[in-house]
């Protein structure tokens, strides 16, 4: 398996959810509070971390990936694929606050 269909499934698994969620809070009248600038921020900071310390982490010979599975595009040293799963996290993390609020919400509606 390559390091692409992997990073895919991680994508793929919160592009999911993201929907979900999108479908969830778009139907809520008890919406999360949620803001696209603090999600892009939270972007910016962890692609920029992540490049930073994959490349340290490869460049100093602690990780090491077979060339075979990577595509071969590469930001410094490290492999684009890595930064999949930063924007998983990125995609994932608002996504699953948004729909654990509805359900709290209904938790709440329903101890009254």
């Amino acid at each position: 398996m390559t390091y692409l269909a992997l990073s895919s499934g991680f994508l793929a698994v919160a592009a999911l959810v993201a929907i979900w969620a999108r479908l969830v809070h778009a139907r809520s009248s008890h919406s999360a509070d949620f803001s696209w600038r603090a999600v892009a921020a939270a972007a910016a900071v962890l692609l920029l971390l992540t490049a930073i310390f994959d490349n340290v982490i490869i460049g100093v010979g602690l990780v090491d990936y077979s060339e075979e599975r990577i595509s071969g595009l590469r930001l410094g040293v490290a492999p684009i694929e890595d930064f999949s799963y930063s924007i998983a996290a990125v995609v994932l993390l608002p996504s699953l606050w948004v729909l654990f609020a509805r359900v709290q919400s209904r938790r709440r509606s329903h101890a009254q």
